[in-house]
């Protein structure tokens, strides 16, 4: 009995040591104060909006550059996060004014962000997509639960008298990177590129939608105190049309959770078949294109060939990894690929190995290129056996064929002697008198100047 007795007063001292560690109230500040604070930063006019307008500026010059540092400046200077923590609250209070302005002011924020990228992008001489654009140009499920727990962080540090005037929110609005989508949005539509535009735009409304989910939940689990409405008619339509509109976006956004998890699973499990059947040591992977919707799988290597027999029984391992509708294409080498597919495979911002795979393409290259010098003596040889057969006929009737190869001789008291030879092989119809072969020797001698030669005659033999 006073064992139970001991056990039961430490469960109740740690959860007691665990409410006061984690509880919020201790650090809270006052409700009201917190919803003008966020109220405050609703509205997207005057100097908000044009701070919105030079902010879209500076990121789409970033992403135009590639450069990270100058996309965070941007971040951190937007005040695009007002509006979206606006709506959240909003629900989660029952504020149907506060909704109604945050969704207006988004909508305003959102469109001037568009137009300005827009406008950027049709007028700038970088018309290429770089990197830091290309990686903004759809939703993953990372995205879901950076803007997810990023929100959480940020209706809490606003509720908080302490980590209100810290880096909280400025750290939130890099994490969940609302601007770059907006920016590429515009770079799609300046660029005809509709598909990228959806892309980024798709991105963009799940990271300001979950955003606003985490805020939602934030101010419930702090017990917001919630909007009374005198007429209980009006409060009961305010509320239907609250529900409506959360579930109307909690339907594409459940949607989009489930398909980006599955697409994940997939695409775990093709990362490991690959690391498992075809890397290896002699085979380096410099790309990999990993298509979900389409089931499919495009890997290209470099380095030593895998057999055909090795790629089918390759592909029969797929159904081991669950991957068994899946079509498993394997390019060797770059011959097959053109050159904006290279250029685009060498820079893929997804696999973050551009320096490792231009290294493993510039010493295939390399390679290439030392055999080629290698082969070169070998081919000029072949046209000197051409040339020598085709004008010794006419000189020396006798001579039946001409064969030609490039022979190495070392000394056998010293092996670090080397020398190259010519071997010449003439097969004769005839033996040559001694005076012919003088001559015959002569005339190759002086074909062939400084090159040393070993002539070798035989008869021909036609049995």
């Amino acid at each position: 009995m006073e064992n139970t007795g001991k056990k039961n007063h430490l469960q109740t001292h740690l959860k007691l040591l665990l409410r006061n560690l984690l509880s919020l109230k201790s650090d809270k500040a006052p409700e009201e104060e917190t919803i003008e604070r966020i109220r405050a930063g609703i509205d997207f006019k005057g100097a908000n909006l044009w701070v919105l307008i030079f902010a879209i500026f500076v990121a789409s010059l970033g992403l135009n550059t590639n450069s990270a540092a100058v996309i965070i400046g941007a971040m951190l200077i937007s005040p695009l996060m007002g509006p979206i923590v606006g709506m959240g609250l909003g629900v989660g209070i029952n504020d149907f004014e506060m909704l109604k302005r945050a969704f207006k002011s988004f909508t305003i924020a959102s469109i001037f962000s568009v137009l300005t990228a827009t406008f950027y992008f049709s007028i700038t001489p970088i018309a290429e997509a770089q990197s830091e654009l290309l990686a903004r140009t759809s939703p993953t499920i990372y995205d879901v639960l950076i803007a997810l727990f990023g929100g959480l962080a940020g209706i809490v540090a606003l509720c908080s008298s302490g980590q209100r005037g810290g880096n909280v929110i400025p750290g939130v609005a890099i994490a969940t990177a609302l601007m770059p989508p907006l920016c590429t949005t515009g770079f799609g539509i300046a660029t005809g590129n509709w598909l990228y535009a959806a892309g980024a735009f798709y991105l963009y409304i799940i990271n300001s939608f979950f955003i606003s989910c985490a805020t939602f939940i934030g101010v419930n689990i702090m017990n917001f105190k919630k909007k009374v409405f005198v007429d209980k008619q009006r409060e009961k339509h305010v509320k239907q049309i609250i529900i409506s509109i959360a579930v109307l976006t909690m339907i594409p956004a459940t949607y989009l959770t489930y398909t980006l998890v599955k697409e994940n699973i997939y695409t775990t499990k093709v990362n490991s078949f690959i690391n498992h059947n075809i890397a290896s040591d002699r085979t380096q992977i410099i790309s990999k294109e990993i298509d979900y919707n389409q089931q499919s799988v495009r890997v290209i290597t470099i380095g030593e060939e895998i057999p055909e027999e090795e790629i089918g029984r390759i592909r029969n391992r797929l159904e081991r990894y669950g991957l068994e509708n899946v079509e498993l294409s394997i390019v060797q080498g770059t011959k097959n690929l053109t050159a904006s597919e290279l250029k685009t495979m060498l820079i893929d911002p997804m696999s973050k190995q551009a320096d490792k795979n231009a290294q493993l393409l510039a010493n295939e290259q390399q390679k290439v290129a030392l055999l080629e010098k290698e082969l070169t003596p070998y081919r000029f040889t072949e046209q000197q056996a051409r040339q020598i057969s085709a004008e010794i006929q006419p000189l020396f009737p006798e001579v039946n064929r001409v064969s030609m190869s490039q022979s190495i001789s070392y000394a056998t008291a010293d092996s670090a002697q080397q020398d190259t030879l010519l071997l010449v092989l003439l097969t004769l119809n005839d033996q040559l008198s001694e005076k012919d072969s003088e001559k015959l020797l002569g005339w190759l001698n002086a074909k062939f100047k400084s090159q040393k030669i070993k002539v070798i005659t035989e008869i021909y033999n036609n049995n």
